[in-house]
């Protein structure tokens, strides 16, 4: 079973993230940290990084995550694009007998329709992210890890996550599987081996060769 990450794993954001963000931030009338701040708050929930890493007051957030939300609805689906070689890489897994699925931190009905937007839908066995209402996101990535191995519960027993930050890590740690890292999403240099990835790979074929290279 191979599980992937989406917003810097399978799919390039293209600024969609980072800059909706920095637009939400704006209008509300917030600080738009620097790039390299707004780089770091993609990975975890938005509600989570615009407390923590922003500074948004809890009262607020909400209105600002909705702001982000219509804007990335607006243009943010159409402008993402998958990374090169992701989607042969995901078909070549599944042709090879491997239960493929998506486990994200973005609230699951968006997920869904980014696959979905992108055409790349039917090539999942399942996709799993954080509730409806974000403001009841908690546990970061090890609840979401864990329902999509419940959801294959005879393929759970070989498993790996694919991710592109140290929570996708952290997750599959907590979670008793391995987690192989992309160096093309997110990270700070050497955040995912300092977290404890299997390996970090930098391309989508070299992730399929290590994939299939260990049955």
């Amino acid at each position: 079973m191979v599980l992937f990450d989406l917003d810097g794993t399978l799919v390039d954001p293209a600024g969609a993230i980072t800059d909706g963000i920095g637009a939400a931030l704006r209008s509300h009338g917030f600080e738009v940290p620097d790039e390299e701040t707004l780089h770091a708050m993609v990975g975890p929930a938005l509600v989570q990084s615009l407390t923590a890493v922003a500074g948004v007051p809890a009262d607020a957030v909400r209105d600002v995550v909705a702001t982000y939300r219509a804007g990335y609805l607006s243009t943010g689906l159409q402008q993402s694009r998958p990374y090169p070689g992701v989607i042969e890489c995901v078909r070549a897994l599944a042709d090879d007998g491997a239960v493929v699925a998506v486990a994200t931190q973005k609230p699951e009905w968006l997920a869904e329709e980014l696959l979905t937007v992108q055409g790349m839908r039917h090539l999942f066995a399942s996709v799993h992210g954080s509730p409806r209402d974000e403001s009841r996101t908690i546990g970061g990535k090890t609840p979401i890890i864990r329902a999509a191995l419940e959801a294959h519960p005879h393929a759970a027993g070989r498993a790996v996550m694919i991710g592109d930050r140290r929570h996708d890590v952290e997750g599959a740690l907590a979670n008793g599987i391995a987690c192989i890292g992309v160096d093309w999403g997110f990270a700070a240099p050497g955040e995912l081996e300092g977290a404890g990835a299997l390996a970090v790979v930098h391309s989508a074929g070299e992730l399929s060769t290590l994939i299939q290279g260990n049955p």
